[in-house]
């Protein structure tokens, strides 16, 4: 009996290979299965089955740490912690009538409205105004006069919040509204609001306005803290006037100030009943950052038509949001019939969005990309021109604008549908952020938006087939390495 310990540590070290051996197998086993049953793409499902087996031990560490999404999983978890917040989703005859108008006057849009009809709960709106402001010159006065004329409640979600001469200018439009006893509610995002140093967030606080932070982290470099992120900018005053867009709260927007770094952009003011949609997302991201709900007149007064643009409020996030602008992409480029025109200054579809793109373009639809010729982000310029000539072999034309960057995000197809908001055409945008956009019906809103593309064209180069398989050896391998990358950009 005395001989028995030793007998077994000598039979564990004779049989330590048969266990390594049996926990290689199952750790495999057990990556594989997760990867067959819960990646989309074949390939990646592939690709990590091959590594789980032919990598032993590596290759399921490799992808325990990258190739489960954790991040859907965790936005999924965080907005389960808090209920949704929800005001009437619309009649049925409110989603009738603009159905009934777009079979009237474009039924080649048809298809689109059923597909945002089965995706939404947002119903696609009859009544609304949507003015393009161009730059911070047209959008900031216009936004300060809306904070300095509200009687009863201003909401305000920015990604971006600087401080400086435009981020001074909003703080105290700001805090002369909470002097006036308006309700005030502002929501930064965590990351976005470490843009400048300091952050403005103290001065808000200082001036008593109510200012929360988008899922704020103590480990500012950690994923997360990169992704899970609130890119919607929205600002409401009386529940009546909102805006929209992809344009910050920085200086640089502002293009009288001179700024160091200038950047072109565009907002837009929005009236009618699009309005308490907006609100909606806004006070559902309130809600889910501080467990207090925005209720009654004061946030959601009464809203009358104001114009004639049919519009549908489109929140995208990594959780019960998914892809829904993305699907919304894909389906308006499924509708095209004559032309598509983009202008986006991150510009890195996803293998569908790309096919869709080229099949409208092999369709006899004009497609046209509009890029800035230099990115403030340079690996995602060389990604996106590693990318281009997918589009350029199919006839899709490129173009490249002149600085200043041009950060507007814009879509309009066939003169009639647009579509604005946060979102790029990112994985970031399209999958890990929290965005907002708007689809739009109304040629001339359609024509106002592609009269400001022209603009930018005239002065734009055409980038060809030729420059892009031309490019030296080693751009074209730095620009290959980045578009690897691309999920991560």
């Amino acid at each position: 009996m005395e001989g028995e310990p030793k007998d077994w540590i000598d039979y564990l070290a004779q049989m330590w290979h048969v266990l390594l051996a049996l926990f290689t197998v199952l750790i495999a086993v057990v990556a594989s299965a997760h990867a067959i049953l819960n990646k989309r793409d074949t390939r990646a499902a592939v690709m990590w089955v091959a590594l789980s087996w032919l990598v032993p031990l590596a290759g399921p560490v490799l992808y325990l740490t990258f190739g489960i999404n954790r991040l859907r999983r965790r936005a999924s978890q965080l907005r389960a912690a808090c209920p949704r917040y929800q005001t009437t989703a619309g009649t049925l005859t409110e989603r009738e009538q603009p159905l009934n108008k777009v079979t009237r006057e474009w039924p080649s849009f048809v298809p689109l409205v059923r597909l945002m009809n089965q995706m939404t709960p947002q119903p696609l709106l009859a009544g609304n105004s949507v003015e393009p402001l161009v730059n911070g010159d047209a959008a900031y006065p216009a936004m300060l006069a809306a904070i300095d004329a509200a009687k009863t409640s201003v909401t305000f979600a920015t990604y971006i919040f600087d401080q400086g001469q435009v981020g001074d200018m909003f703080a105290d439009a700001l805090t002369r509204a909470l002097q006036r006893g308006v309700e005030v509610r502002v929501l930064i995002d965590d990351t976005g609001a470490r843009y400048s140093w300091p952050s403005i967030v103290p001065k808000l606080k200082k001036a008593g306005i109510p200012v929360v932070r988008f899922l704020p982290t103590s480990v500012p470099f950690r994923t997360l803290a990169i992704n899970l992120r609130n890119h919607r900018k929205i600002l409401i005053a009386d529940g009546l006037v909102a805006f929209t867009g992809g344009m910050n709260i920085r200086d640089g927007h502002q293009l009288s100030l001179n700024p160091k770094r200038p950047v072109q952009d565009i907002h837009f003011r929005l009236r009618g009943p699009i309005v308490g949609y907006l609100q909606e997302a806004f006070a559902d991201d309130w809600m889910f950052s501080t467990r207090i709900e925005l209720r009654g007149e004061k946030w959601f007064p009464p809203l009358v038509a104001t114009g004639s643009v049919l519009t549908r409020c489109v929140p995208d996030g990594p959780d019960d949001n998914f892809e829904k602008i993305r699907w919304t992409i894909l389906g308006a480029i499924t509708c095209a019939q004559k032309r598509i025109r983009i202008l986006n200054p991150y510009f890195l579809p996803d293998p569908a969005v790309l096919s869709a793109i080229n099949v409208a373009a092999m369709r006899g639809v004009q497609v046209d990309i509009i890029l800035p010729e230099k990115n403030n982000l340079p690996f995602v310029h060389w990604a996106m021109m590693a990318q281009l000539w997918q589009l350029l072999i199919r006839g899709c034309r490129v173009w490249l604008t002149k600085g200043p960057f041009d950060h507007s995000k814009l879509m309009v197809v066939d003169g009639v549908w647009s579509f604005i908001g946060s979102s790029n055409f990112d994985p970031r945008s399209l999958r890990l952020n929290f965005e907002l956009n708007v689809e739009c019906y109304c040629p001339k809103l359609a024509g106002e938006l592609e009269a400001h593309i022209e603009g930018k064209l005239a002065t734009a180069h055409q980038l060809t087939l030729f420059e892009v398989d031309n490019r030296p050896l080693l751009i074209k391998l730095r620009d290959g390495v980045a578009r690897l990358l691309t999920p991560y950009l």
